[in-house]
């Protein structure tokens, strides 16, 4: 027995080695497990893609949850013979690190963006995200990893952005791109738009106001925000609504609260009666629902809040006011003019950016979009949203938990547009160019003088959108890509199924003709004891200190252990700390089980099992079936939590306690049948805990008696 076996076991000198150790086999490689006989040349495939960690800084507990069932998974198939594949990469996350960038920027040297200028900031952000992209590298490795190193990608990098402009010709010559105005999610503090997706509802009160236009005004409305009814261009009502049917189609100039509107009432089924006074006052320029409602009764735009939150309108009372000043000042002139019925209190969702925090205003502008309802010859006449409703109603896509199907569904019929062109400097630009009246929309350049390309940039999921196959190679027609696209399994949180589940979809369906994974597993959020959102202002756990204070295979064991998919859970410092003893209770066992077979190896085909050992066994073989069984129904948390029960509580405290009386005094038949025993179980044990801890076992296999021995990242997953 090695002496190291003496000593406590040390992750942090052991988990460095053995990593090094893994990249030096090239046993991350599909191809250098074939060329090593490890795997069938013809073996099946498994492949998976890590969702790229944005880089805007560093890992955090969700990170590691994800890293460590990724890890679990392509572990597990590499064991089971499939030729594996789990490429790694970050994100450029356009918004979140340009605002990082211009944050610190602002606070060290008090400028903005324009002080700064695009080349000069692009230079900075490109410095701070290579930082960034090495730190998240050197805490995946950490986190222990297996990924593919040698195909590692970047949603900025060359071959990505040429995936990108493919990807924008081809639906552009398709018709799904366009150009248009209409309203957007406009973010005043970011200075751009935002989707849907990116929009953080936080509860506040409001208070909802009824009053007239003016006096010979025959209907009352009621709104929260009277500043933007200075950009009214109707008033709707029901169809069925009896009140009103006698003004439908009457139109009114007003003069309010300073400027001059023109109003037309109409009929449209999508007013509540119930609310309010059952009449809304239609500001197309300004809300979604409005703009729709114009857009079907031919009603005028006319925007009176500008990009940076104040009032454009040309009236003396609101003009340049901020929207809070201007609120308050229409407020007053409908008092003092005798217009104001009442006001009541009422809660209300406040829309703020998630990268900025500003409060989110629709705006009209002229953007990129991607028409999501129109038919597409090539795909059968179906649209964006049919594709993406039958990748998982029929083409197979598994949604992990099931429940997220529906929200998934839900979210597809309730589907806009989506505006994929942003205000910001960072990121892939609009491969689009202008000439006086000319558009070109190209994968390259035009070629001529006086083009100047398009200053807007994509949306980050439009490239990560792309990423199953553009890291395999699109628009190449790569081995790659035939031989690991559709990915396995996509695993990520179920807060970003919309965000970036949906729009791989989208993508895939459309480009390829073919689904981009067939299983999504969606993990739920790590949340502090409490139950509070992590964040560093809370305290949140680091998991590399973590991995440096217990070691990484006892953070692995803590986000497992317990958690299922799509469910949130509580993580404490001390569900880590109690897993560290689990490692050391393995290189425990180890040592009482290698100082009581010295002399023995395993013997494959071993069969002289006295009748208790032969009972042992088949208990033990039980479990190894259950075990197959949930690993192939995703349920890692359960299998964590059996082996852990089955190595600590039934393998150590009795199968080893009963052992010593045997070897000190049974029969050298019982003696040989138990040794055989202990080292079996031990060695299956060790590879059936693999996956979960990968370090602490492959440095104990290292020892282990066991012929035709391999590195145990490749060793073959035990049988029932």
């Amino acid at each position: 027995m090695d002496a190291k076996f003496l000593k406590p076991y040390n992750p942090t000198e052991t988990e460095p080695k053995i990593y090094e150790k893994w990249v030096a086999d090239g046993f991350f490689k599909p191809e250098t497990c074939v060329e090593k006989g490890m795997t069938k040349a013809d073996a099946p495939v498994f492949s998976i893609v890590q969702p790229p960690p944005n880089v805007t800084g560093t890992l955090h507990m969700g990170h590691a949850l994800a890293t460590t069932l990724e890890d679990i998974m392509t572990r597990y198939h590499r064991m089971k013979g499939f030729r594996t594949l789990w490429i790694p990469g970050t994100d450029h996350a356009a918004i979140a690190t340009q605002s990082k960038v211009e944050g610190i920027i602002y606070k060290e040297e008090g400028k903005r963006r324009q002080d700064v200028g695009r080349e000069e900031l692009l230079k900075r952000i490109d410095a701070y995200a290579k930082q960034s992209h090495d730190a998240i590298v050197g805490q995946v490795k950490r986190l222990g990893a297996s990924v593919n190193w040698s195909r590692e990608a970047f949603t900025l990098d060359e071959k990505r952005n040429l995936a990108v402009r493919t990807a924008f010709k081809a639906m552009h010559d398709d018709g799904l791109i366009y150009r248009g105005y209409r309203v957007v999610n406009w973010d005043p503090k970011g200075q751009t738009t935002i989707s849907d997706d990116e929009i953080v509802y936080t509860e506040g009160s409001g208070t909802l106001y009824t009053f007239k236009y003016s006096k010979d005004f025959p209907i009352s409305i009621a709104t929260t925000r009277p500043e933007t009814k200075v950009g009214d261009t109707g008033v709707a009502v029901h169809p069925d609504d009896a009140r009103y049917k006698q003004f439908v189609g009457k139109e009114y100039a007003i003069d309010f609260a300073g400027a001059k509107i023109k109003v037309k009432i109409v009929a449209d089924e999508a007013v509540d009666p119930a609310f309010g006074t059952g009449a809304v006052g239609v500001t197309p320029a300004h809300s979604f629902t409005d703009w729709e409602i114009a857009q079907r009764h031919d009603l005028p735009i006319v925007p009176v809040i500008n990009e940076y939150a104040k009032m454009s309108v040309d009236s003396p009372l609101l003009k340049d006011k901020k929207i809070a000043d201007a609120r308050a000042a229409v407020v007053e002139w409908l008092t003092a003019q005798g217009l104001l019925e009442k006001s009541e209190p009422i809660p209300q969702n406040i829309a703020t950016a998630e990268r900025t925090g500003g409060v989110v205003e629709p705006l009209p502008k002229l953007q990129w979009f991607v028409d999501v309802n129109k038919k597409l010859e090539k795909r059968g006449g179906k649209s964006l949203k049919d594709l993406m409703r039958e990748a998982v109603s029929e083409k197979g896509i598994a949604i992990i938990p099931e429940r997220f199907e529906k929200v998934y569904a839900h979210w597809i019929e309730n589907l806009r547009d989506w505006c994929i062109s942003r205000q910001i400097w960072y990121g892939h630009r609009v491969p689009v160019w202008y000439r006086s009246e000319e558009i070109f929309v190209g994968i390259e350049a035009p070629t001529g003088e006086g083009w100047k390309q398009d200053e807007d940039t994509l949306d980050t999921w439009f490239s990560s959108g792309l990423w199953t196959f553009s890291v395999l190679g699109w628009p190449e027609k790569t081995t790659d890509l035939a031989t690991y696209h559709p990915t396995n399994v996509l695993e990520t949180g179920y807060d970003i199924i919309f965000f970036w589940v949906a729009r791989m979809i989208l993508m895939s369906t459309y480009l390829l003709g073919e689904i981009p994974f067939k299983t999504a597993y969606l993990h739920g959020l790590m949340r502090n004891a409490d139950g509070s959102k992590m964040s560093k202002s809370k305290g949140a756990i680091d998991p590399i200190e973590m991995c440096a204070k217990y070691g990484t295979d006892a953070l692995r064991m803590s986000v497992i252990v317990g958690i299922g998919p799509g469910s949130d859970t509580k993580m404490s410092e001390d569900k880590i700390r109690a897993y560290k003893n689990f490692a050391n209770k393995l290189w425990n066992i180890t040592r009482f089980v290698l100082s009581s077979t010295e002399g023995e190896q395993v013997e494959k085909d071993f069969a002289s099992y006295s009748a208790d050992d032969a009972k042992l066994v088949g208990e033990f073989r039980a479990i190894v079936a259950e075990v197959a069984k949930e690993m192939e129904e995703f349920k890692f948390y359960l299998v964590a939590e059996k082996l852990y029960a089955y190595a600590w509580h039934e393998f150590a405290d009795i199968i080893l306690e009963q052992s010593k009386d045997i070897l000190a005094k049974g029969s050298d038949a019982d003696k040989k049948s138990r040794k055989q025993l202990l080292l079996r179980i031990l060695a299956d044990v060790l590879k059936l805990l693999h996956p979960f801890v990968p370090f602490v076992t492959e440095e104990i296999w290292a020892d282990m008696p066991v012929p035709e021995k391999r590195s145990l990242i490749v060793e073959s997953w035990p049988t029932s």
